[in-house]
């Protein structure tokens, strides 16, 4: 089955959007907009969906970066065009939403972000911070294990010098012994 592609002209008269559009959003939202050989953009009737959804989005006071983080999730179904019901909103329009629905759905989608963000942060904090005391307990250990040998190499030099005062002190004694007593 051959799949129906729509050059960006068709696809922003479809979403009732200029192409300019199209491509900002592509951009910022982090769009996998397929290409051709050439590498011209070209549009699917998936693609054609997701626009509408942001559009709708888009319409009904989302930022994109909320819209960023809602279609890279996955939270959302796919909408169909007016269809609101898989919103995360009391009203079907932010028009109808008094102040108050709007800043607690403004805050809950905040605190989603915010605790993906921290969540991703700690475990790169994590292991960062891993990393670093293994180093810093691997240069102490060598550090140590550097004045361990520096206090037996100590050791061995005086007991290798009381050895040889040992030597010839005995030498000294054996040799007058060996002198005749005048």
């Amino acid at each position: 089955m051959d799949k129906v592609r729509y050059m960006i002209s068709d696809a922003a008269d479809m979403v009732h959007v200029e192409t300019h559009v199209l491509r900002y959003w592509e951009e910022e939202l982090e769009l996998a907009i397929p290409r051709n050989e050439m590498g011209h953009r070209y549009y699917t009737r998936d693609n054609i969906k997701e626009f509408q959804k942001i559009k709708d989005l888009k319409d009904q006071g989302y930022q994109l970066k909320a819209i960023r983080m809602i279609l890279h999730s996955g939270e959302l179904a796919p909408l169909t065009p007016g269809d609101t019901s898989t919103l995360p909103q009391t009203a079907s329009s932010t028009s109808e939403m008094t102040a108050e629905e709007r800043m607690s759905q403004f805050r809950e989608l905040m605190s989603d972000i915010v605790g993906k963000a921290i969540a991703q942060n700690n475990e790169e904090l994590s292991q960062t911070i891993g990393k670093d005391v293994q180093e810093m307990v691997i240069k102490e250990m060598n550090y140590l294990m550097r004045e361990q040998e520096a206090a037996q190499e100590e050791r061995y030099r005086k007991l290798d010098a009381a050895i040889r005062g040992g030597i010839q002190k005995r030498s000294l004694f054996v040799h007058n012994k060996k002198r005749p007593a005048n």
